[in-house]
């Protein structure tokens, strides 16, 4: 499988980026399930036409459709979608000088997909920093592994970052604006410099119940990765569906 994800298509930042957001949009609401590869219907708003995820990018959800294709053609209802999606969000951040961490397989993919379904259970450009707390803590994340995973993004871009936002609801940007084409620990290190796009960015280093970690991160970029690898894996498991709670899809887009 993974060098299906690997060669499926030249690798780009934004299409590492995306894919790392693409898995944690899909695995924050209700589990990591695939459920935010399926499209819409007539009949049914899926995950991906929710408001907040207007903005993931298009690469991932086809890097995604290709590494299916060519699977299935190899080894037909065998790989889940949802365990693609783990496993390519790791290869790409390790190809960027990410760390390598062991991706756990076996995923089902779920049967449905509701945009209603995820209101509330992502974070927010704008969230303040005890709502973000607490919304990573009913997940069962703690204030530390929030810190580490907050790397992993990139957002909605902000008025001021992006002038064409208002027209373009899609648009994003990375916020790791000093080194985009690498995976490493200096977001950590522009926070205190004020250079943080995102509300939430300066809310990591003002907050005393965060700064700490972004301190540690920007001064020990091993530590960061043992700690953000730590907190992948753990996101990468959480409330997948197994045995006959899910199903192996055909297509990542569809239902069987």
């Amino acid at each position: 499988m993974q060098e299906t994800i690997t060669t499926s298509k030249s690798p780009s930042p934004t299409t590492a980026a995306g894919t790392l957001r693409l898995l944690f949009h899909d695995c924050l609401p209700n589990g990591c399930d695939g459920s935010i590869l399926i499209s819409s219907t007539a009949f049914n708003k899926a995950e991906r036409d929710a408001d907040i995820n207007l903005s993931l990018p298009g690469d991932p959800f086809d890097l995604i459709v290709r590494a299916k294709t060519a699977l299935e053609l190899a080894c037909p209802n065998t790989v889940s979608c949802s365990d693609i999606l783990a496993v390519a969000a790791r290869d790409l951040v390790t190809m960027l000088g990410g760390p390598y961490y062991t991706v756990y397989l076996g995923r089902k993919d779920s049967r449905s997909s509701s945009a209603s379904s995820i209101e509330g259970k992502l974070p927010k450009p704008t969230m303040g920093m005890s709502r973000l707390i607490d919304l990573f803590a009913s997940s069962g994340f703690t204030v530390q592994e929030m810190v580490a995973l907050k790397r992993c993004t990139y957002d909605r871009a902000l008025k001021q970052a992006c002038a064409d936002y208002p027209k373009n609801p899609t648009l994003s940007v990375f916020n790791d604006i000093m080194t985009p084409n690498k995976f490493d620990n200096l977001y950590y290190q522009n926070l205190p410099k004020g250079l943080g796009l995102l509300e939430s960015d300066h809310g990591l280093y003002n907050d005393p119940r965060t700064r700490p970690f972004v301190e540690l991160y920007a001064k020990d970029q091993n530590k960061f990765f043992q700690d953000f690898a730590k907190a992948m894996q753990k996101l990468s498991v959480y409330g997948i569906k197994t045995g006959r709670r899910g199903e192996i899809r055909r297509r990542c887009d569809a239902v069987n």
